[in-house]
């Protein structure tokens, strides 16, 4: 069982940054893969970002070249580094994570693809953290 808690969210205006965290119960990152999904109000829950376990990263067209997702291992923590932030980007944000190989090309694919996923599509979400961004 891995558990997930996200922090750093919060207010900021257009233009701003934010570094998004999400900590993780166990040492993930060797066994697991893990996504950042966002959800708008009114909108389904979107990938934006990904990494694999040996750190190859993807991302949705919608933050490419504004977010960067990492990990630290020592910590068992990922991280969304948010630069350039836009009032679209407003949403709660969710880590997730998938330790089978199918699931995790699934969850891939929902990034780089554009996809959007629900909370039983994966098998272990956080319970997320808002940002809004205003003009």
């Amino acid at each position: 069982q891995v558990q997930l808690v996200e922090s750093g969210g919060g207010s900021v205006q257009t233009g701003g940054s934010l570094r998004l965290s999400c900590a993780a119960s166990a040492s993930t990152f060797r066994d697991y893969c893990m996504t950042w999904f966002r959800q708008a109000p009114g909108k389904e829950r979107e990938g934006i970002a990904t990494i694999d376990d040996d750190g190859t990263t993807g991302y949705a067209d919608s933050v490419k070249g504004r977010f960067t997702i990492s990990q630290d291992s020592a910590k068992n923590t990922l991280y969304l580094r948010m630069n350039s932030l836009k009032p679209e980007d407003t949403a709660t944000y969710y880590c997730a994570a998938e330790s089978t190989f199918p699931k995790c090309i699934r969850m891939q694919t929902t990034v780089i693809v554009g996809a959007s996923a629900s909370a039983s599509d994966f098998m272990y979400w956080g319970q997320g953290t808002p940002v809004t961004v205003s003009s």
